[in-house]
């Protein structure tokens, strides 16, 4: 997929790298990290419309670094990339 656009109050995000050393100075191996929790936002959707027909503005813009559920959102390639297009509610915060 060489591009995309989330439909809706959806959000295309990168994940953020997980630390590769532990707070105690371990080298972690790939398998033993953690889904980062931290993305940075790509793309956002195409928005919506409330119930008296007013368009709902997205909380986060493009390049906003982000705090994500652990395991929501659905894994997608673009340009060979690993990411994520979550609903914007699946975005627990901005960081920073």
């Amino acid at each position: 997929m060489s591009n995309i656009t989330p439909i809706g109050q959806r959000v295309l995000v990168k994940r953020l790298e997980a630390e590769e050393v532990s707070a105690g100075g371990i080298v972690l191996p790939d398998s033993a990290k953690e889904k980062p929790q931290e993305a940075e936002v790509v793309s956002l959707g195409t928005g919506g419309k409330d119930d008296n027909g007013k368009d709902i503005e997205f909380a986060v813009k493009v390049g906003d670094k982000v705090l994500i559920s652990k395991y929501g959102g659905t894994e997608v390639k673009v340009n060979g990339e690993d990411m994520l297009i979550l609903s914007e509610s699946d975005i627990l915060g901005i960081v920073g």
